[in-house]
């Protein structure tokens, strides 16, 4: 683990002005309100046992998992039916958490790596713009930066991805954390296992039957840094996270400092692995292999939460500490997993939202979102408010009564007073755009190069290869199965008029042509008007 002068938190915070930053100094009349941003990889909003999209029915995904802290939590506070992420894959969903702003605004619209060659998938028609493949890189204005100038101990714990190996923004330390726990550029670990020292070398040698050579532990750029003392221990990775986040927070605590905790699981991101504490989950039920798998990651994660919430309990501060539980975009469901509740290995593992990770259907953004913490009063229906995933930053800083930054455009809004009651809609200036001009590592339906735009209970994609429109009403049809583009062309185009001029305020990215070179942009690309499907 490497650690500055002060410990990283994951929190929710209100903006903070770089130029009216409070001092350092701990004294306060009222002890500030701590923050946990807990951000779960790939769990798609039906991969709790809390439903998500009423107040207790589950659906036959929801009745797959055991998850009693995510129930615990949701009992606590409130619950989010039509919260999103701002991407359909992890870094600039993160990136959006990180700065306020969308994918479109940084063109850090895909995940990253390799900073001299971003990866980006192979469309046979459609290629990506000259995209920032760096990812998001150190600034005053992030909101962990802003926070730990406010006196707050940040702390980041697991996956980062913020940005590429290399690169400055590779390492939490330089985005405003004060303490960092196993962060890094790669957006997926080796291993779970702390038997296989989290590495591919551990993996291959348990594979083997081999003794494990400690010298090639760190070999593979997916290996786990950091958390060298539970090498070869029988420890589950997020369990090891929660332990030394436990660590921080008591550090910080003991300090009087008031502390805000990035915590973010590697699960439940494939290698799909067995986490043998919870494989009592799927005994006697109807499951194959990578389901049973998946069931006992998706537990660990729950339990993460409970370790962390106890010991925000243990040490007396959980009445004074804001969590908030999400993902960073949808549920895998294309590849890796398992058969479906429908009996279906694709497409349907998120049921009833279409299609999942990677993909433009609700499936690849709607997340899980629950809120709790001082002046949040537990609520009997689910929130009906659309959040989107930029709305954290803003929302991190009220919490933590950081001003917002002068310079520098937010895309997000504050929706504290959404999470308190003491609003019950949220106000936008704009639009919220969804917008991946990349071929995700998928060729199926709905899986390519798009941009998207909510308006309401409407829903416009416009796919890049055609190009080509569907319209839905989310309020009528969540699963998306009926397209109303030939039926609604007025609103259609409407929409599509609406896309192209909030991509052009923030100076959004075109997919490129292949075979003229031209950007595709609604109006003037090869088609004078989309065509609808």
């Amino acid at each position: 683990m490497q650690a500055s002068r002060w410990s990283v938190v994951v929190a929710l915070v209100a903006f903070a002005s770089c130029a009216s930053q409070p001092s350092r100094s701990r004294a306060t009349a009222a002890p500030r309100p701590n923050i946990i941003l807990f951000l779960v990889d790939d769990m798609g909003q039906q991969d709790v046992s809390e439903p998500m999209l009423s107040a207790d029915e589950r659906t036959p995904v929801n009745l797959r998992f055991t998850t009693p802290n995510v129930e615990a939590l949701a009992a606590r506070g409130v619950k989010a039916s039509d919260a999103h992420a701002a991407a359909p894959v992890c870094t600039p969903s993160r990136t959006a958490i990180l700065t306020g702003q969308c994918p479109a605004r940084t063109h850090i619209t895909f995940w990253t790596l390799e900073k001299d060659s971003p990866p980006t998938g192979t469309h046979d028609r459609v290629r990506a713009p000259d995209w920032n493949g760096w990812g998001a890189q150190p600034s005053p204005t992030t909101w962990p930066a802003l926070l730990s100038a406010a006196g707050y101990r940040t702390i980041h714990a697991g996956k980062a991805h913020f940005g590429a190996r290399d690169t400055p923004g590779a390492d939490p330390l330089h985005m405003g954390f004060d303490v960092n726990i196993a962060g890094h550029a790669a957006g997926a670990p080796s291993s779970y296992l702390g038997q296989h020292a989290f590495s591919e070398a551990g993996k291959q040698a348990a594979q083997n039957n081999e003794p494990l050579d400690a010298a090639k532990v760190g070999a593979s750029v997916w290996d786990v840094p950091g958390l060298e003392k539970y090498h070869g221990s029988d420890v589950w990775l997020d369990d090891a996270l929660a332990r030394e986040s436990c660590a921080a927070i008591a550090g910080a605590v003991a300090a009087g400092e008031p502390f805000a905790l990035n915590f973010c699981p590697y699960g439940v991101h494939a290698p799909i692995m067995m986490d043998d504490r919870y494989a009592h989950l799927s005994e006697g039920k109807d499951l194959d292999p990578p389901e049973r798998k998946y069931i006992s990651m998706v537990a660990a994660v729950d339990d993460a939460l409970g370790s962390i919430v106890r010991c925000c309990e243990d040490l007396g501060v959980l009445d004074n500490t804001y969590i908030i539980f999400t993902s960073d975009n949808g549920g895998l469901s294309a590849h890796a997993r398992g058969r479906a509740p429908d009996g279906q290995r694709a497409h349907t593992h998120n049921a009833p939202l279409r299609n999942g990770k990677g993909s433009a259907s609700e499936g690849g953004t709607r997340v899980p979102f629950i809120a709790a913490g001082p002046g949040i009063a537990p609520a009997s229906q689910p929130l009906a408010a659309t959040i989107t995933g930029t709305d954290l930053y803003p929302t991190l800083l009220a919490m933590a009564g950081v001003a917002a930054p002068a310079e520098g455009p937010c895309d997000g809004v504050n929706v504290l007073p959404l999470l308190t009651g003491e609003s019950t809609t949220v106000h936008r200036p704009a639009a919220i755009i969804v917008h991946q001009p990349h071929q995700w590592g998928s060729k199926e339906r709905d899986i390519e190069p798009f941009t998207s735009i909510r308006d309401g209970d409407w829903k416009l994609i416009w796919y890049h290869d055609g190009p080509r429109v569907e319209l839905y009403n989310l309020r009528l049809d969540l699963s998306e199965t009926i397209d109303l583009a030939g039926q609604e062309p007025d609103r259609a185009s409407e929409l599509l008029a609406l896309l192209r001029t909030r991509m052009e305020a923030l100076g959004g990215q075109w997919s490129i042509d292949k075979a003229t070179g031209a950007a595709i942009v609604p109006g003037v690309s090869r088609h004078s008007a989309p065509a609808v499907r």
